[in-house]
């Protein structure tokens, strides 16, 4: 397993891409949480808090595939550049509007601002390894697993480090965080020109048919997974807060995103030879992971609950990348991996706003019934869909006719 990762990491040029494109992401895990913390610091309800997150979530969700549109055909640099000063002053924005007191809907007008300018690195720099490894398609699985296992370190560093900036700093200083880590990653990811994937190569219908038989379904059961990502981090925060250990909400998330990372190394020795396959019975084992979550009422048995659905969610995740890898043309890939991360945050949205309000209806024990159903959900359509009955080479693109 670490000989495999190392073989990964010692393709030119992928350690300075890899780090800067993990600096710039480190807002998937503070940004969303870092507004619940501020808002309801500033004494908001945790109803309004998800809202002013979802309205950050939800905007970011409706501009991804339009930044992996515009990546695809105009490079990934000057995208990032952009994305990366106009981010920071939308969670400047954020900040003022919430701590001086701005009525709705100004502060959610400012934290949409901050989202629609979202870089995606995310999507980026899989891109990127499809193309560096494009004569070595054995590794691309594996690079996959190490970007997964790297989302899961900024969802084990993320929650801890926002929780305690926010709350035993400053109150603006997670979100101040959150922009400089994103702003200044993204640069440097723009920097990495040598290993980008060239820009306009492929257009019309050179870049290919996207395969949208396969990709909408994985789309909708991304949203199902999004609203599980979502409802669980308010909950989380509120279940802690209900115990009177608010201050553990971070820690707790941690032990969520580690469980994720632990399985994600593993699952980066074993690449999935039928991504398909593994998808749905990924999906299948992390909604029952969820059943536990309703009895738990104490902060051991909510540490331990979490650890075990986290020990599922990098193995779903990167089985339904390698799928939409596996049948999407290299021309549309960036848009095809920025469809899948936009149909995560559209459910992140709803499900902290739903989740936030069932936590002040009734209380956050009832309120993990919502990732429970999302998840089954989204199980569900996974297991209607249909296989795939061919593959696309995206690493090997056809050459341009226009």
């Amino acid at each position: 397993m670490r000989t495999t990762f190392g073989r990964v990491l010692r393709t030119p040029g992928a350690p300075a891409f890899t780090i800067s494109a993990l600096v710039s992401r480190f807002q998937l895990s503070m940004v969303a949480l870092g507004i619940v913390l501020l808002v309801t610091e500033n004494g908001g309800s945790y109803g309004s808090a998800g809202l002013v997150s979802a309205s950050f979530i939800a905007a970011a969700a409706a501009c991804a595939p339009l930044q992996g549109r515009l990546a695809d055909r105009l490079g990934q640099a000057p995208v990032c550049l952009a994305a990366g000063a106009l981010v920071a002053v939308g969670l400047a924005m954020t900040v003022v509007a919430v701590q001086s007191d701005w009525d709705a809907p100004w502060p959610h007008v400012c934290a949409a601002l901050a989202g629609v300018s979202v870089p995606q690195t995310g999507s980026f720099v899989r891109v990127r390894w499809s193309h560096v490894l494009r004569d070595d398609r054995e590794l691309l699985g594996t690079a996959f697993a190490w970007e997964a296992v790297l989302d899961e370190v900024v969802f084990v560093v993320g929650p801890v480090l926002v929780t305690f900036l926010t709350l035993q700093v400053a109150l603006p200083a997670g979100l101040a965080f959150a922009a400089a880590a994103t702003t200044l990653g993204s640069w440097a990811y723009a920097a990495q020109r040598r290993t980008a994937p060239p820009p306009g190569t492929l257009s019309g219908s050179a870049r290919g048919i996207m395969p949208w038989s396969v990709l909408t379904p994985i789309v909708v059961a991304s949203v199902g997974l999004g609203v599980l990502f979502g409802s669980t981090e308010v909950l989380v925060v509120a279940f802690t807060d209900e115990l009177g250990r608010r201050g553990s909400a971070g820690l707790v998330l941690a032990v969520w995103a580690s469980g994720s990372l632990v399985a994600g190394t593993v699952a980066g020795a074993f690449p999935a030879s039928d991504p398909f396959a593994r998808l749905r019975w990924t999906s299948v084992v992390l909604t029952a992971t969820f059943l536990p979550l309703l009895l738990a009422d104490s902060l051991v048995l909510l540490v331990a609950a979490v650890f075990a659905t986290g020990l599922m969610v990098a193995p779903t995740l990167i089985a339904a990348t390698a799928l939409v890898e596996s049948v999407v043309p290299a021309g549309r890939l960036t848009e095809a991996l920025s469809w899948t991360s936009t149909g995560l945050a559209v459910g992140v949205a709803p499900g902290a706003a739903i989740s936030g309000h069932v936590v002040d209806v009734i209380d956050a024990s009832t309120g993990f019934l919502v990732p429970l159903l999302s998840a089954g959900i989204a199980t569900a359509v996974v297991w209607i869909m249909k296989r795939p009955d061919r593959t696309v080479s995206p690493l090997v693109p056809s050459p341009s006719t226009d």
